[in-house]
């Protein structure tokens, strides 16, 4: 910044396990949001050395890092960043129409992830016909498209009321569960309790680093719903 070198990332080190379901937070300007451009090979360190999945990916060209992030990362975003125009088939397909593959093959794999997260009826609808819960999970239908090692979720229930966002972590805990790494931004310590580890970023430095014991999201979610359903039956 003109004269002023700013070190948004301060000799951080730690690594993140296969299998790990983890939660970024710290407050503005701590440096979270610059570590997650680096984990998802959208930003190059300036030193010191990054390994995702065991090769290191901090002096690749920007075609190859392209190819990471295609073939390798999925990203979940607060707005969602679907196509207004596009139907939720179609953007899911999107990340696959840079792999060359062809279209039966990208319809019928779009397909079977819409399914997974719920939506195989609703492949037809635009996101203005869909809730804002279901926005998110064509979302994250669309990051999983492409078989992805690791997703990064940045604030992915900012913009969904609490019901909802308990139905996306849900979600997100079973996709873990089957494997997959996750590795979620928030600034919501009810949602950083879905993960069972919490990393909290402070000045450029990891301030804290700790297991947890993580909230069951899909029992939580059982629970509103029979609450929801009694409510219902007791009503005039």
């Amino acid at each position: 910044m003109g004269d002023t070198v700013v070190h948004a990332l301060r000799g951080v080190s730690l690594d993140i396990a296969p299998g790990e379901m983890v939660a970024v937070m710290g407050p503005s300007g701590s440096g979270k949001s610059t570590f997650m451009n680096v984990v998802g090979c959208l930003d190059r360190p300036s030193s010191g050395r990054y390994e995702l999945a065991g090769d290191a990916v901090e002096e690749l060209s920007a075609d190859a890092l392209a190819a990471i992030r295609n073939r390798r990362i999925g990203f979940v975003f607060q707005q969602f960043n679907l196509l207004p125009r596009t139907s939720a088939l179609e953007n899911v397909e999107l990340p696959l129409l840079y792999t060359g593959m062809p279209r039966q093959e990208r319809q019928a794999r779009a397909r079977r992830r819409l399914e997974q997260v719920g939506l195989g009826e609703r492949s037809d609808h635009h996101p203005r016909q869909l809730s804002g819960g279901q926005q998110q999970r064509v979302a994250i239908a669309r990051a999983l498209v492409n078989d992805p090692v690791l997703i990064l979720a940045d604030e992915p229930t900012g913009a969904l009321d609490s019901r909802t966002s308990v139905e996306v972590m849900a979600l997100l805990q079973q996709l873990n569960r089957e494997g997959i790494t996750i590795v979620l931004v928030t600034h919501e310590h009810d949602i950083a309790d879905f993960a069972g580890r919490i990393i909290v970023f402070r000045d450029g430095r990891v301030h804290s680093d700790e297991p947890n014991e993580r909230k069951d999201a899909a029992a939580m979610l059982q629970a509103l719903r029979a609450q929801a359903a009694a409510s219902r039956a007791g009503s005039p």
